[in-house]
């Protein structure tokens, strides 16, 4: 293996407030609200319908999980073979520890052509280490080529979704955004533009077929790598993708190393559950592959950045490392009541949603506000382990970190086990659960707290005193019964076993 991956493999977590804070100050916003209400119905219906149709779903989710856990255990293994065919095929592999080296490795490559633009396919990898802005430190213009991206760019704005990053915006914004901000990207925003839907896909066409045609870079993520054949798979649905991957002389691919599966058969899998879970597709209108190189088509230079930064740390829980088979579908957004109310800003990561909360946490750690709030950012409802096309129990894995957060304990970070402190400002939560596993040891106690509890439930506050109220604030305190259920089944029950 040409690299490894030593050192503090983490990304360095925004300086955003915690999801509490921020998501406070989402939910009052009623123009945010109506837009994520309405898409994420939608695309939750479709999606629906669209699964309805397989006969087989639930095989193929136990298929998907079931190849994502074995290419996980043997992760090394599968990365050693990906970079000898990727070589053998004509392409460079090269290995980042984390943002700082991959941005590093991807300047370099595009200084090495005379370049100064890019074009981009969507990719939460170039997101998640910053790659524009990178880029841009360096006189390097990066150029987003997806139509939901290229909103967020030309807004000066942040995704808000892992498959729709504009799903914040209406088309009026998106109207206001173009006619006000292509001009100083490229072609401008024709005269008199409206909010129809095709004129502002018209628009987009326009201005980003002049970069298509005259970049000489591109730089793209990748859906799934295939290590037998050192294969990359792009699956898009507006065609951006296909011109980005085909018409630049060199292609750079930054991708997490978790994305590799074994083999083609594998790959026939996902290429089922994918679309249907995140666009409601039977299959996508395009499925880009490519294979290293050749000097009758396609880029003649190709570079694969294979990306750590914090996911060999990810690998290391037991738990926590099935976050690592997220195809990136989005489903379990479009299904979260908190994503809709909260949006996906208020996550503080290009990961939102249900996923973000146990992806993000894992790979910077817990050690910052937001990242620290993440586990906490959810009703533990399940509807996400309903949807996920890979079944990832996200429940479970935010209560294992809500553990982390309040507890500390052993983690793995940079490759070494070290030990958390437990999180600052979880000292009343860490005194009520130990209260609660001595009561629950000695039964004796527990019945006495009962009945305590029920002869004097009519002088009980409606809401929690002291840090308390950070629970009850926003809840109602269930009831306590006139009589423990230990009492009334000894009062009406106990006589009837011994009858028979």
């Amino acid at each position: 293996m040409s690299g490894t991956f030593v050192g503090m493999p983490v990304f360095p977590p925004p300086a955003h407030p915690a999801f509490p804070e921020a998501a406070r100050d989402a939910v009052r916003d009623t123009t945010l609200r109506g837009n994520l209400r309405h898409a994420t119905h939608t695309i939750r219906a479709k999606r629906a319908a669209a699964v309805a149709e397989v006969s087989d779903w639930a095989e193929l989710r136990e298929a998907g999980k079931r190849i994502k856990d074995h290419t996980l255990r043997h992760l090394d293994r599968y990365l050693e073979q990906l970079e000898e065919s990727v070589t053998a095929a004509g392409g460079t592999v090269h290995w980042a520890v984390d943002a700082d080296e991959a941005n590093r490795i991807v300047a370099e490559l595009v200084k090495a052509t005379g370049e100064s633009e890019v074009v981009k396919v969507k990719s939460m990898a170039t997101q998640e280490i910053g790659l524009n802005e990178a880029l841009e430190a360096e006189g390097i213009a990066a150029y987003e080529t997806d139509l939901a991206e290229l909103i967020v760019q030309l807004g000066r704005d942040r995704p808000s979704h892992i498959l729709v990053p504009a799903i914040h915006r209406n088309r009026g914004e998106i109207r206001e955004i173009f006619a006000r901000e292509m001009s100083e990207w490229g072609r401008p925003a024709p005269e008199g533009l409206t909010d129809t839907p095709a004129e502002l896909a018209e628009a987009a066409r326009q201005h980003l077929r002049e970069k298509f045609l005259r970049a000489k870079v591109g730089v793209s993520g990748a859906n799934f790598m295939i290590a037998e054949t050192g294969t990359l798979v792009v699956v898009e649905s507006e065609g951006n993708g296909r011109m980005c991957l085909t018409l630049p002389e060199t292609l750079i691919s930054v991708v997490g190393i978790e994305k590799i599966v074994p083999t083609w058969q594998d790959l026939e899998v996902f290429l089922q559950t994918l679309p249907r879970s995140s666009t409601a597709e039977r299959m996508n209108p395009y499925t880009s592959t490519w294979t290293g190189t050749t000097d009758e088509d396609g880029p003649r230079s190709f570079h694969l950045v294979l990306l750590d930064n914090g996911r060999t740390d990810t690998l290391a829980d037991e738990v926590g490392r099935q976050a690592l088979r997220c195809i990136r579908c989005s489903a379990c957004l479009n299904v979260c009541p908190v994503y809709e109310r909260a949006g996906g800003h208020a996550y503080g990561s290009v990961y939102p949603g249900p996923i973000g909360a146990i992806l993000s946490p894992q790979l910077r750690g817990t050690g910052s506000g937001i990242d620290a709030s993440l586990p906490y950012a959810s009703s533990l409802c399940g509807a996400c382990y309903e949807v996920c096309p890979v079944a990832i129990d996200i429940p479970e894995v935010l209560v294992h970190l809500r553990e982390r957060v309040v507890q500390g304990g052993e983690a793995t970070r940079g490759g070494n086990k070290v030990v958390l402190k437990p999180a600052k400002g979880h000292a009343a939560e860490r005194a009520a659960m130990r209260a609660a596993r001595w009561a629950f040891t000695y039964p004796g106690a527990l019945r006495t707290g009962q009945r305590l509890a029920s002869r004097t439930r009519r002088l009980h506050p409606r809401t929690l005193p002291g840090p308390g109220r950070a629970w009850s604030g926003t809840r109602d305190l269930p009831p306590v019964p006139a009589e423990p259920f230990r009492d009334w089944w000894q009062r009406t029950q106990s006589g009837k076993g011994a009858a028979k």
